[in-house]
């Protein structure tokens, strides 16, 4: 399969050639090519040159365009998810989930794009303003770069398409290049909507050509999703454009008595051990009042060695591979190094190439990498707890604060932990992976900068203009 690069509405080669590896087998399935820096500079002087063509367009059009685009997808799904399961070792029903996802944020942005924002000033609370009004218009911002992770190779691309697309800003897009087709399939759907050729471009790029979406002051916001240290040296190196971060972290649990046991525990294998957790909210950290320890303990690591590792593209596989062996190799080396400082196994622990097994540790310490550092694999750590506010300051004990979650049914401690604990969403009854498409999502910390969600996304890509005029005058 050939999925050619898509650079100023139009679907290109380059000199270089990239195979694309399936991360399970190791097999290369797909190529494509890295676009260079001309084939940049031109994308980036075409989306300059219909940035305005864009912002005049009327809003019942953005919305037809991204109500088309979500339909296509509709009746691609199984295409769209097959891609996502072979490019990042996806086990099917998560890729089909990711892709019903997508479908949802355009659907969320073609609604959006109809109330962009915008407010009326009554400007007369001096004597020196009597008569006077104001009316504050957002308008695009300008050229957005965005770089989307491999863990969600469509819905994350998406999040940063969609909005741009709704506020009339012009998109050059980079994905992950271990990820690159399920957005270039994506491409396919764009190029045949009525935007303007050069609206989005999907350019595959090696760091160093795809690091001047960070410096090029033309571009006037940069919106990232990725690791907390790359994600920081951009911000530094971005200048003075409009810079978002959605970033990782090491997002902790809460399991109380008062919880639903059975249904924190089936919560928890999902959080936990979906997609290898390789998720930015990943539930890592849990913190279980010590009266339900050992049931919650015993009943997960039971459900735990059910799961069924396999090929991706088989419907009942639950785990797989990593998406390269380095990184199981890394997990592998935390996990060691947490036994060695004392930390207990309760199950899994070994590594066979790619894969490595879901594991559950205890007996830990808060300055383990197995608990202060993002794991972005299948290990959470299990820890009892007395009191419910020791158990939150050790949830806080982190530089990280993307999302928390408590398993409780007392409102005091719901009350407690929504003004307490330091995170940019906190999750009640479900793990810290719940996430739909038009909420607010973003951390604190060391976990980002700005918020996504469509709605939030798109206020990012827009900038407040204020008219001040005599009130009553035409």
């Amino acid at each position: 399969m050939e999925y050619k690069i898509f650079a100023g509405g139009e679907f290109i080669k380059s000199s270089s050639e990239y195979n694309v590896i399936n991360p399970y087998d190791g097999t290369s399935f797909a190529k494509t090519w890295f676009g260079d820096k001309s084939i940049l500079e031109s994308s980036i002087e075409q989306a300059i040159k219909v940035k305005d063509e864009l912002k005049d367009m009327p809003s019942y059009q953005r919305s037809s365009i991204l109500n088309y685009i979500a339909a296509k997808i509709i009746e691609n799904q199984e295409d769209f998810a097959s891609i996502i399961a072979r490019e990042a070792a996806k086990p099917l029903k998560y890729a089909l989930s990711e892709v019903q996802r997508a479908v949802q944020t355009f659907y969320v942005a073609a609604e959006e794009t109809k109330r962009l924002p915008r407010e009326y000033l009554s400007l007369d609370w001096t004597s020196g303003a009597k008569n006077k009004e104001g009316l504050v218009k957002y308008y695009p911002i300008g050229l957005v770069a965005g770089i989307s992770p491999f863990n969600f190779p469509l819905n994350l691309a998406v999040h940063k398409i969609a909005p741009a697309i709704a506020s009339g800003c012009p998109i050059i897009l980079k994905p992950a290049s271990s990820t690159p087709l399920s957005t270039l399939k994506l491409a396919q759907i764009i190029a045949e909507t009525s935007l303007p050729k050069g609206s989005v471009s999907i350019l595959p790029m090696n760091r160093e050509t795809g690091n001047k979406l960070v410096t090029d002051q033309r571009f006037k916001l940069l919106t990232f999703t990725g690791s907390p240290d790359v994600g920081w040296q951009m911000k530094a190196d971005a200048g003075k454009k409009k810079v978002v971060l959605e970033l990782g972290g090491n997002a902790g649990t809460i399991i109380t008595q008062s919880a639903d046991l059975k249904h924190a525990v089936k919560q928890s294998i999902t959080g936990g051990f979906a997609y290898q957790g390789q998720v930015c909210i990943h539930a890592q950290r849990f913190f279980i009042h010590k009266s339900i320890f050992d049931s919650f303990v015993n009943d997960i690591i039971s459900k735990t060695n059910k799961l069924k590792y396999g090929d991706p593209l088989l419907p009942e596989t639950d785990i797989t591979a990593m998406i390269d062996e380095k990184n199981a190799i890394r997990v592998e080396s935390w996990v060691k190094e947490a036994e060695k400082q004392g930390a207990e196994i309760l199950c899994g622990g070994k590594r066979k190439g790619s894969y490595y097994e879901p594991t559950i540790l205890t007996n830990t310490k808060p300055e383990m990498k197995v608990n202060c550092l993002e794991v972005f694999g299948p290990v959470i750590t299990v820890e009892p707890y007395d009191d419910f506010k020791s158990a939150v300051n050790s949830l806080n004990n982190s530089k990280y604060g993307l999302q928390a979650s408590v398993f409780t049914n007392q409102l005091d401690e719901m009350d407690y932990a929504f003004e307490n604990i330091e995170a940019g969403g906190i999750i009640i009854n479900n793990t810290p992976m719940f996430r739909v498409d038009h909420m607010p999502y973003g951390g604190i910390k060391d976990s980002g900068l700005g918020r996504e969600g469509v709605k939030y996304a798109i206020h990012d890509m827009m900038e407040p203009r204020l008219l001040v005029k005599n009130s009553g005058s035409v």
